[in-house]
């Protein structure tokens, strides 16, 4: 049986793009990069929205020299993937299919099905996870900067109970937090005034 993994990188004010959309600030340098290589080897799927997914595609044909961003990709086409869109006419990609519908018991079936982990990556879908209690690992690649608002990587009005598993430090400022889920989560309701 698999784990449900959500992977982000973040600023440290919880946003993986700032509000004109840019995530410049987020690119990892070699170390980090490398590292995240290494979080990406036991993934058998990914799980993607279509915004992230667009991104995310360019990997399919990258031929960059570096070492590091070649194993990236490497790692990338080798693994399944299925986008949630209700726009997407055909993926850009092998090993791609595409759903219509995020169904949370389609998900957890999948992951427990799954002989490797699965990631989830996108705000809106890994949230969308997270509200659902399906995700078991969280890792964060938190950078050193505050963009003071954007995208959110976490739902608004859900509480979950975590435990810290391990803290990297990078030489350019960058932590890694990897925090395992302990309990369900507790959604709360908005009061309006």
């Amino acid at each position: 049986m698999g784990r449900l993994v959500y992977s982000v990188i973040t600023s440290l004010d919880g946003y993986v793009a700032d509000r004109d959309g840019r995530f410049d600030w987020a690119r990892p340098d070699e170390q980090v990069h490398a590292f995240t290589n290494d979080l990406l080897r036991p993934i058998g799927t990914h799980l993607y929205g279509r915004r992230l997914y667009d991104v995310m595609v360019a990997w399919e044909t990258m031929d960059d020299p570096e070492p590091v961003m070649r194993d990236f990709a490497q790692l990338w086409r080798a693994a399944d993937k299925i986008v949630y869109s209700r726009t997407l006419a055909e993926p850009g990609s092998a090993r791609t299919r595409i759903e219509r519908d995020f169904d949370p018991e389609t998900v957890r079936a999948l992951v427990a099905a799954s002989d490797r982990d699965v990631l989830v990556g996108g705000a809106e879908l890994g949230g969308q996870a997270v509200a659902a209690g399906l995700v078991d690992d969280i890792h964060a690649i938190v950078c050193p900067v505050v963009v003071g608002g954007g995208t959110s990587w976490l739902p608004d009005d859900v509480r979950v109970d975590l435990e810290l598993v391990a803290v990297d430090r990078f030489d350019c400022g960058v932590f890694h937090l990897h925090h395992r889920v302990v309990g369900p989560p507790d959604r709360f309701e908005t009061i309006e005034a």
